[in-house]
């Protein structure tokens, strides 16, 4: 069962958060906590503040009022512990980037002023392709590989500064099942040496993975995975809603009861 970290032992300790965009809340009064080691998914509706709070806790932004620290500190002081995969790679498909150079992005911070890549840049990104298993294509052109091939890189890329804390926006969307569940298999095997905390919409597929559920619309509660409910899932996504839990009798969110399949 998940708990609430104290303070101090925190990898992400928000009180009272407050941010708006040109004076439209869009989130209020967030207060949580999310322990090392923890695998949290981030849901809620659209507009419902999940984006915002990953870049809050990137220290993209910073809040109007209230506090958020990252693993004892401000998310600024941090930016080199946490990795981060956004839910797009934009790129020129006729650029001649290789996939290792993609990786390398994930090592800018310890470039020289020369602007090479050291021995251990070079070492680390190897690391880092071979936890994804994507080692063998290091030196393919990034514009030959599948969606979900890319998302393997683009977690590497996160993976290269050697982070304690990985962050990602929706990183199974857009790739089929198969896709989808050895990208879960990855990030699960990351979860044994680092907090993990991922944007979905799909909270069904991914509740057989992660051990916690961040559920914000403007506001935000953590709960155990398996601690959530239907109704929670209405609370925060409204009447017109199905959520259906793979590893226990489905869940009919809108009826409010559990059945077997």
């Amino acid at each position: 069962m998940n708990t609430k970290a104290a303070d101090s032992d925190a990898v992400i300790q928000c009180d009272g958060l407050h941010f708006a965009y040109n004076g439209d809340p869009v989130l209020t009064d967030v207060t949580f906590s999310i322990a090392p080691r923890d695998f949290v998914s981030v849901v809620g509706p659209n507009g419902g503040g999940k984006t915002t709070l990953l870049r809050l806790i990137l220290g993209l932004l910073n809040p109007q009022r209230g506090t958020i620290h990252v693993l004892g500190k401000s998310p600024e002081q941090v930016r080199p512990l946490v990795g981060y995969v956004p839910q797009h790679f934009i790129f020129d498909m006729h650029f001649p980037i290789r996939v290792i150079d993609v990786v390398l992005m994930g090592r800018l911070r310890g470039v020289s002023r020369l602007g090479r890549y050291s021995k251990d840049d070079q070492q680390a990104a190897l690391a880092a392709l071979g936890e994804v298993e994507m080692d063998s294509f290091a030196r393919r052109h990034i514009a030959e590989l599948s969606g979900g091939q890319r998302q393997r890189v683009l977690i590497a890329r996160a993976l290269a500064s050697d982070p304690k804390l990985m962050l990602l926006d929706e990183p199974t969307a857009h790739v089929d099942t198969v896709t989808q569940t050895e990208l879960m298999n990855i990030l699960t095997g990351l979860n044994q040496r680092m907090t993990v905390l991922m944007v979905t919409h799909d909270a069904a597929f991914v509740s057989p993975y992660v051990k916690s559920v961040l559920c914000v619309n403007r506001k935000a509660s953590i709960h155990p995975t398996d601690q959530l409910t239907g109704e929670m899932i209405m609370d925060i996504y409204g009447d017109d809603v199905r959520y259906v839990r793979h590893d226990h009798p489905r869940w009919d969110a809108h009826q409010g009861e559990s059945s077997h399949e």
